[in-house]
């Protein structure tokens, strides 16, 4: 004779069911996050950085251009202190024009490598949203028969149980030298 399955809580079942939801619900909100944070940075990469950086230097170099007129005017009115704090912000200039070219670059750099850095990541997390949105939707779907399942056996043993003489009659009934009743003679 099969085992009877031996189900303690059909609520603990379903509670588990909800969880399965909520954590399938959460996680794919947390991908959708991901998803959208690696194409806005594309984006970032792609458009706002080149022109960020180009108006940059676009900036400095006018910049630079007027601390070199004003340099060269210092240097005509024969001013030598005028001149030294001329000379350091040309320098100065000079400097963050070079910061912001390798900046430019480095940006550039990032725009040419962003795809194959990040595509093998991006390629997982759509693997998991697959199986999140996927797997564990038939997995909850599954759950959803087992419940149903496991709720009907339940109200057919309930009903079963209902039918049967209490297994003391059984017992006080055999005792008296009656013939036990058909169900019981079919289990033993």
């Amino acid at each position: 004779m099969p085992e009877r399955a031996k189900v303690t809580s059909l609520e603990a079942i379903e509670n588990f069911r909800a969880r399965l939801i909520i954590y399938r619900d959460k996680a794919g909100r947390v991908l959708d996050e991901v998803s959208d944070g690696v194409v806005r940075t594309r984006l970032w990469l792609e458009t706002d950085r080149p022109t960020h950086w180009e108006n940059q230097i676009r900036r400095l170099t006018q910049e630079l251009q007027q601390r070199q007129q004003e340099l060269f005017s210092a240097q005509l009115s024969g001013l030598s202190e005028t001149s030294s704090m001329q000379q350091a912000a040309v320098q100065k200039a000079r400097r963050a024009i070079r910061e912001a070219e390798q900046k430019m670059y480095a940006a550039n750099n990032w725009r040419r490598q962003f795809d194959h850095k990040v595509e093998p990541v991006a390629h997982q997390v759509e693997k998991l949203r697959h199986t999140l949105g996927h797997e564990l939707g038939k997995a909850v779907a599954r759950i959803n028969e087992l419940i149903k399942t496991l709720g009907d056996y339940a109200e057919s043993a309930q009903g079963h149980a209902a039918t049967m003489p209490a297994p003391a009659a059984v017992a006080d009934a055999t005792e008296a030298g009656a013939p036990p009743a058909p169900e019981e003679s079919a289990r033993s």
